[in-house]
């Protein structure tokens, strides 16, 4: 129930800040204003977080409210086992990704994550899935994030850790080690394997 709140007190916030950007009269900004103000309280209640830290992430001020983008790099080895780097913020493992950057295209931004957190060149191949985070039930987060997970194949086997990680590794489907449950699910990690293996074709779409 308290992440059903949660996700509509951010619906409400969203919209909110839209008719912040677009309202043309005085009174309409301070109904909006103070709508946000009570949503971050709301927020603030929730999940003990300081209304200051959920204002910075969760107020863009730039136009239209629209989702964050996270792109996730999936690599396979000819052995049919998976790519993961271990995440210095929580010690848990994921595929290799972030956030979407400006001008890059979603196919540079895998091949640049991969190669930044793995140490692997590859070469994005396909698209896989498009994944709404509160549509498979992820740990929930101020941002409204797409996830999208692209198929890529490795140039060279050279694997090194990153910045942002402490270990990378293949793993096989069986013997996955502790997931960052923000980051990717065991059943988004079975659903590549489903798609190495022939069993899945068409794009997973929420």
């Amino acid at each position: 129930m308290e992440r059903h709140f949660f996700e509509q007190i951010k619906r409400i916030q969203a919209l909110a800040e839209i008719g912040l950007e677009y309202c043309n009269s005085n009174y309409d900004k301070e109904r909006y204003d103070e709508i946000q103000d009570i949503c971050l309280k709301m927020l603030e209640q929730l999940t003990d977080v300081p209304v200051t830290k959920i204002r910075a992430v969760i107020q863009e001020k730039n136009g239209y409210k629209t989702p964050k983008v996270d792109v996730r790099a999936v690599v396979f080895n000819p052995e049919g086992q998976i790519l993961l780097v271990q995440e210095k913020v929580d010690g848990c493992w994921s595929l290799p990704g972030g956030w979407a950057d400006v001008g890059y295209t979603p196919r540079q931004i895998a091949e640049k994550e991969c190669f930044e957190e793995a140490g692997l060149t590859v070469k994005a191949s396909r698209l896989l899935a498009v994944m709404d985070k509160t549509a498979q039930q992820m740990p929930p987060e101020f941002e409204y994030v797409y996830k999208l997970f692209i198929l890529c194949k490795p140039v060279d086997n050279r694997i090194a850790v990153g910045e942002e990680t402490t270990s990378v590794g293949w793993f096989n489907e069986t013997n996955l080690p502790e997931l960052s449950q923000p980051r990717n699910l065991e059943s988004q990690i079975q659903l590549m394997f489903e798609y190495f293996r022939g069993e899945k074709t068409d794009v997973y779409l929420d």
